[in-house]
Order: structure tokens, then sequence, then C-alpha cells
């Protein structure tokens, strides 16, 4: 029998990157997928952000991988919207048990500089993080079978790291060290309902978040980024992969850790233990 077999994950972010990566690993566990994903420009992020066509791809990946999914387009700083593709889920598989609140976005450079970009990211880190935890609980809670919620938090959740002082950058680091508050709030208040509630905190990840051509460009023309060893994992590898953060939450999702909560749970190659 597969790890998550009968169970159902509701993931943000889904569209591509470390979202795209979870719905794949969960599905090939057992579980049913529902996903969602703004696929939209956020005008203070740097990079390109995913597109109605990289969710379908995640579609498709997850029913090559055997699993099943419903997608639905929205943004995470909508309360409505989370709600929106919930039902739309719930409609379609009876109920959540899994929930990965991971939708991110990382305007630390650019636009970022802004003074808009400290609220989009605190409102898609931290307020879209509590957005799907006040959709999802409730019913988590009514189904009475206890579940997993793993958050998605950072490296830079753990330290003061970060580029400058941009609003964007604080916004960052402010809503990833915001959710692990969130963590230990709902960890204490759910665990008499066996619900266990953890955050994850990875290094670099090899997504497009990170490896794309404008962050590239702007490591090149800042030479003290590449070298300064405040950035460097003491294993030796530069990023890693999104599916060693998905290992995590399929770990954290089966009942191999059904006592396991109020963690923060370094993927970080050591980032964290210097």
């Amino acid at each position: 029998m597969k790890r998550l077999e009968g169970k159902v994950a509701f993931i943000t972010g889904v569209a591509r990157g470390q979202g795209r990566s979870h719905a794949v690993r969960l599905a090939e566990e057992g579980a049913a997928i529902i996903g969602m994903d703004i696929c939209a420009q956020i005008p203070s992020v740097f990079y390109p952000m995913a597109t109605e066509e990289d969710l379908a791809e995640t579609e498709r990946l997850v029913k090559e991988a055997g699993g099943r999914i419903v997608t639905t387009v929205g943004d995470v700083r909508m309360r409505e919207d989370v709600q929106r593709a919930y039902d739309a889920g719930v409609e379609q598989f009876g109920f959540v048990d899994i929930v990965v609140p991971n939708a991110g976005i990382m305007p630390v450079i650019d636009q970022g500089a802004e003074p808009q970009a400290w609220h989009d990211a605190v409102d898609t880190m931290l307020t879209g993080v509590w957005h799907v935890l006040d959709v999802t609980v409730p019913g988590m809670i009514e189904r009475g079978n206890g579940g997993s919620i793993a958050i998605t938090s950072s490296a830079a959740g753990l330290t003061s790291i970060g580029l400058n002082t941009f609003p964007g950058q604080a916004g960052y680091s402010a809503a990833k060290h915001g959710v692990v508050g969130l963590m230990r709030l709902y960890s204490k208040q759910l665990a008499k309902h066996f619900i266990r509630v953890n955050t994850i905190h990875p290094t670099g990840v090899n997504t497009p978040m990170v490896a794309n051509a404008e962050y590239g460009a702007f490591v090149n023309s800042h030479p003290e980024v590449a070298s300064d060893d405040a950035y460097k994992n003491p294993m030796p590898v530069e990023l890693i992969e999104a599916v060693d953060i998905s290992n995590a939450i399929v770990f954290l999702a089966s009942d191999e850790a059904r006592y396991i909560t109020g963690v923060t749970l370094p993927v970080d190659a050591g980032y964290n233990n210097r």
C-alpha cells in the first residue's frame, strides 16, 4: 500500500517549482491533489511567474504518475479564491487531510525596492498562508480523522539572511519568520484533534524562483553575493532539488510522522547548523 493512499492534499503554488514537485510526489504515494496557483505576474516580482500552461503541465504530470487532481486559478491573497479552490476540490474528493501552503514569491531585487513589494510579500506568504489555514482547518476538525499541515518557510525563516533591506526583502524575511509563529499557534491548538502542523525550511532550491536569467544577471553584477559565505551551504551543493523538500512533506504527511508536530524542519544542506 502506498504511504498516502486514500488521502487528499490541498497545495498552493502548484503550477511549477516546489508546488509541482509536491503534487507529483504526493500523487506517487497515493494522494489525490487539489491544486491552486495565481498563474499571473505580480508586478513587484522580478522574474516571470507561472502561467496557466504551467498549471496544465502539473495536471499532466500528476495524472502521468497515476494520481487524480483538480486545479483552480486563484490568488492566495484573496480568501475567496482559496475558498473557491477548496470547494472545487472537496466537491470532487470529499475532504482534505493534507495541507501544503506553499505559494511564494521573492521580490528581493529590482522592483522589490518599491513599497508595494512589502505588501505583496507579506500578503502572499503570510496572510495567504493564514487564508489557507482558515479555509481548510474547520473541515479537518469536523472530519475527525487528524491530518498534516506542512507550511513552506525558508532557511531565511530561521536566520537573518537577506540581500538588502528593500521592502520586498524585508517582507520576505518577515513572512518566512511569521509563518513559524502561525505554525506554533496552530500546532498547539490542533494537537487535540491529531492535526499536526510543521514548517519546512529549504535552502536555495533549483526552481524558476532562483534559477532564472534575471537573478543570474544580478549575481553576475554583484560578485560579493556569490562569494559571500553567508549564502553557501556547508554540504558542497549550490542548490537542492524540489523533490528533496517534497520527500520531507511526504514523510510529515504519512503515518510515520503521526506524533511529529510543532517542528521547524530544515531541508537545507546544513545551512542552519553553521
